[in-house]
């Protein structure tokens, strides 16, 4: 049923958005969000010290990237306690035993307002760039950089900072 969907369409790119009355900050583009770089957490992390590391930058959630550079997910605090307190996981655990794997990411060349349709069911988006990258034999790939998690708060401050 997700075909019949328009917001999960426009949302995933199937379709593209045709609203009427679009506000003035529809077409601008994520990167002038100016997103400070994320806080990024190895997989091998305890959850211990994810909330310390958390709690002494001042973040509620950070994305958990491996070494090559995948996204594995958000830890997030309140993910964490609900897996502790329903003894799901324990404090000494990884925090790939506690991450949120559902999340959405978005492009800095994206607009605002395909952001805004993602933030209107998810708590965050995950803001990517490709970069292309070369091996020793000069073969070139594609790889994901997390370039900054957005809410609908960031969203909302720029908004009100640059009203027209």
């Amino acid at each position: 049923s997700k075909f019949l969907n328009d917001k999960w369409m426009i949302k995933n790119g199937f379709l593209s958005d045709i609203q009427e009355n679009k506000p003035w900050w529809w077409n601008i583009k994520v990167q002038k969000l100016n997103l400070s770089a994320p806080l990024i957490l190895l997989p091998e992390v305890s959850c211990q010290k994810a909330i310390e590391i958390l709690q002494e930058k001042g973040y509620n959630q950070a994305p958990v990237v491996a070494e090559s550079g995948v996204i594995l997910g958000m830890v997030t605090l309140s993910n964490t306690l609900t897996s502790v307190r329903a003894g799901k996981a324990q404090f000494s655990d990884p925090v790939t035993n506690v991450i949120y794997d559902q999340f959405s990411k978005i492009g800095l060349e994206d607009s605002l307002g395909k952001l805004s349709r993602i933030l209107e069911n998810n708590h965050f988006a995950i803001v990517v760039h490709e970069q292309m990258q070369f091996n020793g034999n000069g073969s070139s790939f594609m790889k994901q950089m997390v370039f900054g998690v957005v809410t609908a708060m960031d969203l909302l401050i720029f908004v009100s900072r640059n009203e027209k």
